[in-house]
């Protein structure tokens, strides 16, 4: 449709920009993402078995990494659920870390974060929809319903068809042990 081969461009071109950006100059990002990488760092360390870095400049990077892939892939309309859903993953933390409206005093400066915090939640609104647009397509739950369905019609035919067969086996060998006995 030509409104997603419009829509989708434009909705990455902010994460493809911003990701380009921070690669090229990562360290003006490092400050306000610390708070965050330490949150994520501390549960991912309760969680996994293995030990998660703590350099924040290394996560800011990956960041912008993931950005500019999957901007790019969902802006070429390539695996759009999944770049879609890549990029949500990756606007929470940028939005937690770097528009915490709630620290400013300064009511221009608390003014202009907040319009970015709820830029980005609109942004986030947008990638949910793309998340679940199937593009009129059926989705994935449906597919796995009329599998099972399907699966589930197939097995009570076969069972059917088996049952009728065994008593039409037991028929014949009644038959036999009658002319066997005779």
């Amino acid at each position: 449709m030509l409104v997603r081969r419009i829509a989708r461009p434009l909705l990455a071109s902010s994460f493809i920009y911003g990701g380009i950006d921070t690669l090229r100059n990562p360290q003006t990002r490092v400050p306000g993402a610390a708070p965050i990488v330490e949150q994520i760092t501390d549960v991912a360390e309760k969680q996994l078995p293995m030990q998660v870095s703590r350099d924040v400049e290394q996560w800011v990077k990956i960041d912008a990494a993931v950005k500019v892939g999957a901007g790019s892939l969902f802006a070429l309309g390539k695996f759009p659920r999944l770049s879609a859903l890549l990029l949500t993953g990756s606007v929470v933390p940028t939005t937690l870390a770097g528009h915490r409206f709630w620290e400013h005093d300064d009511p221009k400066e608390r003014f202009g974060q907040l319009s970015h915090f709820l830029k980005n939640l609109g942004l986030l609104g947008g990638l949910l929809i793309a998340t679940v647009d199937t593009e009129g397509k059926p989705s994935m739950g449906w597919w796995a319903k009329r599998t099972a369905a399907n699966a589930a019609a197939a097995a009570e035919a076969s069972y059917e068809r088996a049952s009728k067969k065994a008593v039409k086996a037991q028929k014949r060998a009644a038959k036999q042990a009658k002319k066997i006995k005779s």
